[in-house]
C-alpha cells in the first residue's frame, strides 16, 4: 500500500474511475434522455483532475512549480464552474 502512494499511482487509480463515471453518465443519459449531461461537469471535472495532479505531484516529489501550476489550473477551472454556476440561478 505504501508503494502505491508513493508512487502516485493512488492517483491513476482515482483518474480511471473518474473516467468510468463520466462514461456511465453519459451512458444513462443517452439511454434514458435524463440525468446530468456530461459536458455540464467539464468545469468541475477539470478543477477536480488538476487537483488530482498536484496530489501525484506532491506524492512523487515534484517540484512545487508542478504542484503550484495544477493547483492554479484547479483555481481556474474552479472559478469557471462558479461562474457558470452563478449566471444559471
Amino acid at each position: 500500500m505504501t508503494s502505491l502512494f508513493a508512487s502516485g499511482r493512488v492517483v491513476d487509480l482515482i483518474l480511471g474511475l473518474v473516467l468510468i463515471e463520466v462514461i456511465a453518465l453519459a451512458v444513462v443519459r443517452t439511454r434514458t434522455k435524463r440525468g446530468v449531461n456530461p459536458f455540464d461537469l467539464i468545469a468541475s471535472l477539470l478543477a477536480g483532475i488538476a487537483l488530482l495532479f498536484a496530489l501525484r505531484g506532491a506524492l512523487t516529489g515534484s517540484g512545487w512549480p508542478v504542484i503550484a501550476v495544477f493547483l492554479g489550473a484547479a483555481l481556474i477551472a474552479h472559478l469557471w464552474d462558479l461562474s457558470r454556476r452563478w449566471s444559471a440561478v
